[in-house]
């Protein structure tokens, strides 16, 4: 029999601690906070997604380094945490997109497509031999003409917000939102307001520029998503 520690309740994902704690799903939260920050944000044109790239060496090639992913046609992720589970979360969410669309013959709504992410995460906090996922994602889309951003979390909770962050500067990010996001913000003051939100949430010593930086827009209109190129980011940052 363990003794009543934290160390008797943190061994296995089934085992929950006297006042109903799964440690292992905690510690999947901190590996969350020490990802970079991605930022993403509601606005009268559509939903963006703004994501750093925290490159630690100039000998890596920095498109290599995938911050922001597209799910669908209508649909994209950011990503904060272990970059391998962001890759493996992503495949299951188009693998998902692609089984609905065989099926029903129309695109899954950005809604749905975030509750089979979310199931999907909450699984893996109740299944003996595994660990949760130790990341988070942003997930953003267009449907039925209007934008959509859920955030996702290792436990499986799913929240839609207007404006949210995930990683190291979420709360730096959420501070500067609470006061200078507007409803009806257009595209280019979106990104503009994320990408001062993510300078602000870097250290001192961290500088931002253009190929540390990635942006994805999902217009309303054509519910198609663009990445932004390396000379619309030079300007923006």
């Amino acid at each position: 029999m363990y003794p009543p520690q934290q160390s008797a309740y943190d061994r296995a994902i089934t085992v929950f601690s006297p006042d109903g704690r799964l440690f292992q799903v905690e510690y999947a939260r901190e590996a969350v906070k020490t990802g970079s920050t991605s930022i993403g944000i509601v606005c009268r044109d559509g939903v963006a997604l703004v994501a750093h790239k925290r490159i630690t060496s100039n000998l890596i090639v920095g498109d290599s380094h995938e911050k922001i992913f597209q799910i669908d046609k209508h649909s994209a992720a950011a990503s904060s945490g272990l970059v391998a589970d962001a890759r493996k979360l992503v495949d299951f969410a188009r693998l998902e997109c692609q089984k609905h669309h065989l099926t029903y013959d129309e695109f899954i709504s950005v809604e749905m497509l975030a509750k089979k992410i979310g199931d999907h995460l909450q699984f893996y906090t109740q299944l003996g031999g595994v660990r949760p996922y130790g990341v988070s994602l942003l997930v953003a889309g267009v449907s039925d003409g209007q934008a959509h951003l859920f955030e996702t979390d290792p436990s499986g909770a799913l929240f839609e917000y207007k404006v949210t962050a995930i990683g190291a500067g979420k709360k730096t990010v959420e501070e500067l939102m609470e006061k200078e996001y507007k409803d009806n913000l257009s595209e280019q003051d979106a990104v503009k307001l994320a990408i001062k939100a993510l300078k602000k949430s870097l250290s001192q010593d961290e500088k931002l520029t253009a190929s540390y930086v990635d942006v994805m827009f999902i217009s309303k209109t054509s519910a198609t998503g663009r990445s932004y190129s390396k000379e619309e980011l030079a300007t923006l940052v």
